[in-house]
C-alpha cells in the first residue's frame, strides 16, 4: 500500500483485547509473567514495551528496514548509534552537521573514545582521501543543517562498500516520506522524531532504523544497556503524529518553495539555500534521490549584524525558536542558536556565517508567511541604523 495509507492504518492491529482503532497506550513499567521464564513478550519497559514496539514497527516498515529503536531524543539516537562502535573507531562526518552532533563527536574525541574528521562529503575525492585504516563509518546529513547541502548517497554508499564502512544517514530534515536512505545504500538511518515525524512540537524523541537484523539486534542491546529508550506516552504521541506526516510534508514543502522563491528575489537577501531552487548546487542530486525538497529554507542576509538582529526580532508569524518540523513556522539564527555549541573555526569551515538565518516553514497560509517575511525584511536597514528594536547583541544559546 501507499505510505499514506499505511500510516493512516498504523497501529490498528496492536490491540488484541478490544480491537481499538487507536493504538493503546501501555503506560506500564512492568508486565506480569505468565510463569517462570514465560511472558507475553514484555517484562520491563526499558527492555520492551508494546507502544514503543508499535512505533518501531511503523518506522522500520516506512524505511524498509529490518528493525528500529525508538529513543529519548535525537541526540540519544546519535549517542546510541555511536555506542555500536569500538573505542578506536574513526568516523568521517559531514562538516556542516547539526551543532549538537559536532559537539558530541568532539567531546568523545577529547575523551579518547573515538576519532572523527569533519569533511565535505559532497566531494567524492575529499571523502576517499580522508579514509584511514581505522575508519569504521561515514556519518552523513543530507540535506545538511543549516545550509541544506546535498550529498549523493549512492556515490557515498559505493565508497563505503568498497572500504567496508558503515554508512549512517541523518534524515531528519526530510523524513521517510521524502527520502529513504536505506534504499540508497545506507546501513543506519538516524532521526530526531521531535521534528517532522512527530510534527507538533510536543515530544522530544529520536529513532534509528537498521538495514539488517544483526544491526537491529545491536541497536536494541545498546538502547537497553544505555537506557536511552523512548517512553510509552512519547511513542504514542509520535505514532499519532505519523498518521498525518504525508499531508504535513506536502504543505510544508509547498510553502517552503514559495518562501524560497520570494527570498531569492528580495534585495536584502544575498543567498538562498533551498535544494528545490534550480540554482542550488545540489538541485539535480536532490531531485534524483529525494521525493521532494522539504520544508527547510536558509538564507544569508545583506547588511550585517544589525539587520540580521532586526529581522529576527520583527517576525510575527515566524516564532524565534529552536527546533524545526512542527506545524508552526520558526525562524532562528544558527550561529547563536542551533550551532552555538559548534567550534567557531568549524562553523567558519562549514560556511555557517553570522548572516545565515534558518526557517522551518510551517503549514500556515502562505500569504501570511510571505507578508510576515516582507514586513521584517523590507524595513530593516533604516530601523537598524536608527537603533529601533536592535538594542543589545544576540546572545548565544547552546542546545
Amino acid at each position: 500500500m501507499h505510505p499514506r495509507t499505511r500510516l493512516a492504518l498504523a497501529g490498528q492491529q496492536t490491540d488484541g483485547a478490544y480491537n481499538s482503532i487507536v493504538p493503546p497506550l501501555y503506560q506500564s513499567a512492568i508486565f506480569r509473567f505468565e510463569d517462570l521464564g514465560q511472558t507475553k513478550g514484555f517484562d520491563y519497559t526499558r527492555s520492551g514495551n508494546p507502544t514503543r514496539k508499535a512505533l518501531e514497527d511503523v518506522l522500520a516498515d516506512l524505511e524498509g528496514g529490518a528493525g528500529a529503536a525508538a529513543l529519548t531524543s535525537g541526540m540519544a539516537a546519535v549517542s546510541t548509534t555511536l555506542a555500536l562502535f569500538d573505542a578506536d573507531a574513526h568516523f568521517l562526518c559531514s562538516h556542516d552537521c547539526y551543532g549538537g552532533t559536532e559537539r558530541l563527536f568532539c567531546h568523545l574525541r577529547d575523551q579518547g573514545k573515538l576519532d572523527v574528521s569533519f569533511v565535505d562529503l559532497t566531494d567524492p575525492e575529499t571523502l576517499s582521501d580522508a579514509i584511514r585504516p581505522e575508519t569504521r563509518a561515514i556519518w552523513v546529513e543530507t540535506p545538511s543543517n543549516p545550509l541544506l547541502r546535498i550529498v549523493d548517497l549512492e556515490a557515498v554508499a559505493t565508497v563505503a562498500r568498497a572500504h567496508g564502512l558503515t554508512l549512517i544517514v541523518d534524515n531528519t530534515f526530510l523524513s521517510p516520506i521524502r527520502q529513504q536512505p536505506l534504499a540508497l545504500g545506507a546501513d543506519l538511518v538516524v532521526y530526531s522524531t521531535t521534528k517532522y515525524i512527530n510534527g507538533h512540537s510536543d515530544v522530544v524523541g529520536g529513532a534509528v532504523i537498521a538495514r539488517t537484523e544483526t544491526l537491529n539486534e545491536q541497536l536494541q542491546f545498546a538502547a537497553n544497556a544505555h537506557g536511552t529508550i523512548a517512553q510509552p506516552f512519547d511513542c504514542w504521541l509520535v505514532l499519532r503524529g505519523l498518521k498525518t506526516l504525508p499531508l504535513r510534508m506536502k504543505q510544508h514543502e509547498e510553502n517552503a518553495r514559495a518562501v524560497a522563491h520570494f527570498l531569492a528575489q528580495h534585495p536584502n537577501v544575498e543567498t538562498v539555500f533551498y535544494p528545490g531552487l534550480p540554482s542550488h548546487e545540489g538541485h539535480e542530486v536532490a531531485a534524483r534521490q529525494q521525493q521532494g525538497f522539504g520544508g527547510m529554507v536558509s538564507f544569508a542576509v545583506r547588511g550585517g549584524e544589525a539587520v540580521v538582529n532586526h529581522l529576527l526580532r520583527s517576525t510575527k508569524v515566524f516564532s524565534l525558536a529552536e527546533s524545526l518540523g512542527g506545524v508552526e513556522s520558526l525562524i532562528e539564527h544558527p550561529a547563536t542558536m542551533s550551532h552555538a555549541s559548534m567550534r567557531p573555526e568549524q562553523r567558519a569551515a562549514a560556511g555557517i556565517t553570522d548572516a545565515v538565518v534558518r526557517l522551518s516553514v510551517g503549514i500556515e497560509n502562505i500569504d501570511d508567511l510571505l507578508a510576515d517575511l516582507a514586513q521584517a525584511l523590507d524595513g530593516p536597514t533604516q530601523a537598524a541604523l536608527s537603533g529601533d528594536g536592535v538594542a543589545g547583541e544576540v546572545v548565544p544559546y547552546v542546545v
